[in-house]
């Protein structure tokens, strides 16, 4: 089978290196992107007020939602397309190529339009109010056509990460962010257009994002590109991509949920402030998430050539590295956060009320992050060798299995011991991140072997 320097590399060059090459344009795309989306709040915070924060936050759940189905082809189809490579198969490769990008527009179609349908319904069953449902319907309503395009810039970009162009692929997700942040002011100040103006200065970028994605394969030079073959829809590669992609999908299911259940109970406790403090957590969250997710991107295409192609030894070797790296990310936005949560909180907003709430829900979500860092390399670690399973119950053991029980009862103990509740849910996020942890090590360990692989 044909093969190029740009995969060959995956069995041959120093994993160290490798990940650098791969990691490092995955964490800057991730990260400017990120900061796109900080910016976005950073405006609408500034610009339009505490509530419209709330509303946005009320945006998360179907943001996650949207995002859930991109991941189950996105992710999927990256990882399987890694190791197939690995096994030195490119038509398979580009069946799945052109697969996956057909299944993922079909899905974020339904979705995309089931939300437009039933938005008011939905936006109030995760816990919008008559004080914030405006703000979060005006954003969805021109945020969605750029939800449906993301999932395709998602999809793409991880395959042409997959296919040996990592660096092209960080440009993608740059350009589009720096984009976003060049719009944003002009939409929302200039023209006067407030929270809508962000969602539809979010909506173009995309859309330049998508376009790019799509020209890649379409080039001659390009390793794995759009041919015949490829459009035909195969069952089986559809059953690959998303019993692979399914943690992911699983795992952002389960956030909108697991964000739906705590802004309910953030209402009950301490009203739309608690909320929007909770959507500032998330941000800054998302944040280091985001950078963690970016170094487990470029480990994915090496682990999975490796997997493909039995190398044990470089598997254990960019695992250990991933997860060095990972932790140590955690640590330092662990520290940060504890050390200066006022700070942090002011560069949304002056509202001294929501600062108040906000710096204490900062130091409880993000107090335990190193270890939520090992969570999430574990994760990722299985979905990117074919080990669906463990990544799924890898994945979904903080938010699910651990925090939705622990949302709903350590409130219920505080308020009976005569303590604050809303303390309860902010120690409830940092419970599950320890026994999210500790699950994760113990499904590490039954899977051991894999490191023991040889072809």
């Amino acid at each position: 089978m044909e093969t190029t320097d740009r995969t060959r590399e995956l069995e041959t060059r120093d994993i160290g290196a490798l990940l650098w090459k791969y990691a490092l344009p995955a964490v800057i795309s991730q990260v400017i992107a990120s900061i796109y989306n900080i910016v976005d709040r950073i405006f609408i915070g500034r610009g339009v007020g505490a509530l419209a924060i709330a509303g946005l936050a009320i945006t998360f759940p179907l943001m996650n939602i949207i995002h859930a189905f991109g991941s189950l082809i996105g992710v999927g189809s990256a990882s399987r397309m890694s190791i197939v490579l690995g096994r030195k198969d490119k038509e398979w490769a580009e069946n799945i190529l052109g697969n996956s990008l057909i299944f993922t527009l079909i899905l974020s179609g339904i979705v995309v339009t089931c939300i437009y349908l039933f938005m008011d319904r939905i936006l109030m069953m995760f816990g919008a109010t008559a004080e914030t449902v405006a703000y979060a319907r005006e954003y969805m309503v021109y945020i969605l056509p750029g939800m449906f395009l993301i999932t395709v810039t998602f999809n793409l970009t991880g395959l042409i990460r997959a296919s040996g162009y990592p660096t092209k692929s960080m440009l993608i997700m740059a350009g589009g962010a720096v984009l976003n942040i060049i719009l944003d002011p002009i939409f929302i100040f200039a023209l006067g257009m407030g929270i809508k103006g962000a969602a539809i200065a979010s909506t173009i970028s995309i859309f330049c994002m998508a376009l790019v994605s799509v020209l890649h394969f379409v080039q001659p030079d390009a390793f794995i590109r759009f041919r015949a073959h490829a459009w035909k829809l195969r069952g089986y590669i559809f059953r690959n991509i998303t019993l692979i992609g399914m943690s992911p999908f699983l795992m952002n299911l389960a956030a909108a949920g697991v964000v739906g259940i705590l802004n309910r109970q953030l209402l009950r406790y301490g009203g739309d402030l608690a909320v929007g403090a909770y959507g500032i957590c998330n941000t800054y969250g998302n944040f280091l998430v985001l950078m963690i997710i970016g170094v487990c991107q470029g480990m994915q295409p090496i682990a999975g050539y490796n997997y493909g192609a039995g190398h044990g030894n470089r598997l254990k070797h960019v695992y250990g590295l991933t997860m060095w790296v990972c932790v140590a990310l955690g640590l330092v936005g662990s520290v940060v956060s504890c050390l200066i949560p006022r700070t942090m909180m002011r560069v949304f907003t002056t509202d001294q009320q929501l600062i108040e709430i906000g710096k204490t829900a900062l130091r409880y979500s993000m107090v335990m992050f190193p270890l939520i860092g090992f969570t999430i390399v574990n994760s990722n670690f299985f979905q990117s060798i074919d080990k669906p399973w463990v990544a799924i119950v890898t994945s979904l053991s903080r938010q699910v299995i651990f925090l939705v029980p622990m949302s709903l009862l350590i409130p219920l103990l505080f308020l009976e011991a005569g303590w604050d509740g809303l303390h309860g849910i902010w120690l409830s996020l940092t419970i599950s991140d320890v026994l999210g942890a500790v699950l994760a090590a113990v499904l590490l360990f039954t899977q051991r072997k894999v490191f023991s692989i040889s072809n």
